[in-house]
């Protein structure tokens, strides 16, 4: 019996441990405040997106909680007020599968916001289907939308310098690849929808995110913008909303013990977002506030500019 019972506090210690160390990880350090500072977040209606919000209007900054859903940003436009106890927040209405949409809201924010120090691009989906302009939904909205939108809004952070660009990415991103036979006859990441597809769409547009912060950081080079990716960690969010039911309840336990919950998924976000002397670092991929190396498809020259290349023409810059 005290053998099981040292089993059993070994296991438990151990479960602790992993849970307090590495399912939570570090946190952002900074204590920069932003008073005076106007800060861009999509989809920060919920998850992770929303903890960044609060946490930057409880800093000062002036924060657009740029989200699709007019209900449901008004909503968290409330929820981020009284959190962070700040009025200095405004819901700004950007449906990223709208290539529309994204122009028509650079163009009010460009008209009605002198600054613009820091923008998050932070919202994502897993879903399958096409967007209002007839791409993959995945690489629509996880990428295209926030290189429209990123393009758009390039002049007024540079004007506002020193400022930063962060792009949420994924761990996943290195189980990606890009196929430009396929975008360039599908417009979509994969050619057909199917369950593994999704997987397969969702871990290339992670890609597509970490190789555009490659190719955008020597863009900048010689400008006061900096910019970064990031993997925020295994969260509990609702991500997966647009899965099965039976997924996302037989994934609930799963998800109490081993995911981080919004606040301690925001961190890594944070850090990029807010870390003193982080320039010298422009364009590289964070995870667990720590800039990692990574393999070498994630930061290929020829690939990031092929994508840049193809982005423009399929986004109207070109």
């Amino acid at each position: 019996m005290s053998t099981f019972i040292l089993v059993v506090g070994v296991v438990v210690g151990l479960a602790y441990l992993f849970r307090h160390i590495v399912v939570k990880g570090k946190r952002c350090t900074s204590k920069a405040k932003l008073r005076g500072k106007t800060v861009i977040v999509t989809g920060s209606n919920t998850g992770i997106g929303k903890s960044t919000a609060v946490d930057l209007a409880r800093r000062g900054a002036r924060v657009i909680l740029a989200c699709r859903s007019k209900e449901r940003g008004e909503a968290a436009l409330e929820e981020v007020k009284r959190e962070s106890g700040s009025e200095e927040v405004l819901f700004m209405q950007l449906d990223l599968a709208s290539l529309k949409s994204v122009r028509s809201f650079a163009e009010s924010f460009l008209k009605t916001e002198p600054r613009l120090d820091i923008l998050i691009n932070n919202a994502g989906v897993v879903m399958q289907g096409r967007t209002e302009d007839g791409l993959g939904m995945m690489f629509g909205v996880n990428h295209l939308g926030h290189f429209l939108l990123t393009n758009l809004l390039l002049e007024r952070l540079k004007a506002c310098g020193p400022s930063r660009v962060v792009n949420v990415s994924s761990l996943a991103h290195n189980m990606g690849k890009i196929d430009f036979d396929c975008l360039n006859a599908h417009k979509a990441l994969v050619p057909s929808f199917s369950v593994i597809g999704l997987n397969v769409a969702y871990c290339d547009s992670k890609l597509c995110n970490v190789l555009f912060t490659h190719e955008l950081a020597k863009r900048l080079q010689g400008t006061q913008v900096t910019c970064y990716s990031l993997h925020p960690g295994a969260i509990r969010t609702d991500l997966t909303r647009n899965l099965s039911s039976v997924f996302n309840t037989l994934s609930q336990p799963i998800k109490a013990f081993f995911f981080k919950n919004s606040v301690e998924g925001a961190q890594t976000t944070l850090h990029c977002a807010l870390q003193e002397g982080l320039e010298p670092l422009s364009g590289r991929y964070f995870s667990n506030c720590t800039a990692r190396n990574l393999f070498a498809k994630a930061k290929d020259d020829a690939t990031a500019k092929k994508l840049w290349e193809l982005s423009e023409r399929l986004s109207g810059l070109a």
